[in-house]
């Protein structure tokens, strides 16, 4: 019988290198991401209640916003604290343990908002163009079924992505020129083949794009054509209106999301790179819940009820 290999991966751990070089920016850099993870925390939970209070705001379109909210949520939490804790201490360690269940909650946020957002277009399309048969659709089973089945994917792909990554060989410390563990760079740090690690992450970042950008463009396209054959300027600009914010949420986070797999792999943007990242695992999270709080007169009159205001 052959001799079973070694498993190096045993006391590995990873250096998050993050901004450390800027060292007289650290203090900065903690207060502004400190601010923006508590705004995204008191946001999100704080849409979740407004939702959960209004039963204006108990409509399909708000289902799957609290869900929307609830995924940013975790996505901030499970990067932010980390990324604020090297910010403030000189050894920037992760165990290897650490890093790969970052990964794997990171993977199931990003997916499950991927397709959530689509959901959300299919649920503005049967709005707008069939607004007659909209309760009747969009039942109550019919949306916790496409919200199971966002959530569903989003764990099934971080399963498989992170069983091959545990496949993977480590040894000692492994630099990570960002403040997340993302999978090309716990890959490139690895001991063995990456072929199938990037295969694996290729066809499932491309599938999920693709099949989400074709659901939400097919939907658009439709809420366009029935919009404009609308006869009064009025209501097509509520029927718009409607859209608004949810087209906002769509266009900043596909759009951070294609502007990643458009910069080159080079050291010159490195620092691109990581600002991408900050915009997609910090900054976006912050943003829905203000993108659509903003906006609806039914969400700023349960804040005021609320608060007294």
């Amino acid at each position: 019988m052959d001799k079973l290999p070694e498993n190096q991966t045993d006391g590995a751990t990873f250096i998050l290198l993050g901004f450390s070089e800027y060292p007289d920016l650290q203090v900065t850099l903690f207060l502004v991401f400190l601010t923006i993870y508590t705004v995204t925390v008191l946001g999100n939970l704080g849409m979740i209640i407004i939702i959960r209070k209004n039963p204006k705001l108990h409509t399909p379109m708000y289902f799957f916003l609290s869900h929307l909210s609830f995924v940013d949520f975790c996505y901030s939490t499970v990067v932010t604290p980390k990324l604020l804790e090297n910010l403030i201490v000189e050894i920037r360690t992760i165990s290897f343990t650490g890093c790969i269940t970052q990964f794997f909650f990171a993977c199931v946020s990003v997916v499950t908002e991927t397709f959530m957002l689509a959901v959300m277009a299919y649920d503005r399309f049967v709005a707008v163009c069939n607004p007659l048969l909209y309760t009747v659709v969009m039942s109550q089973k019919l949306c916790s079924l496409l919200v199971g089945v966002s959530y569903s994917w989003g764990i099934a792909c971080s399963l498989t992505l992170t069983y091959f990554l545990l496949e993977l060989s480590f040894r000692g410390s492994n630099i990570i020129n960002n403040f997340v563990c993302e999978h090309a760079a716990i890959v490139a740090v690895s001991c063995s083949d990456p072929y199938i690690n990037q295969m694996l992450i290729l066809v499932s970042a491309t599938f999920n794009e693709i099949s989400s950008l074709m659901i939400i463009l097919t939907s658009y396209i439709f809420i366009f054509v029935t919009v404009m054959k609308m006869p009064s300027a009025g209501g097509r600009q509520k029927a718009f209106s409607t859209c608004a914010s949810h087209l906002t949420a769509i266009t900043i986070f596909h759009g951070t999301i294609l502007f990643l797999y458009c910069v080159p792999n080079s050291k010159s943007s490195w620092l691109m790179v990581k600002v991408a990242s900050v915009f997609y695992t910090v900054v976006i999270p912050m943003l829905n819940p203000l993108i659509y709080s903003l906006r609806n007169k039914d969400v700023k009159e349960t804040v005021r009820k609320l608060f007294k205001i």
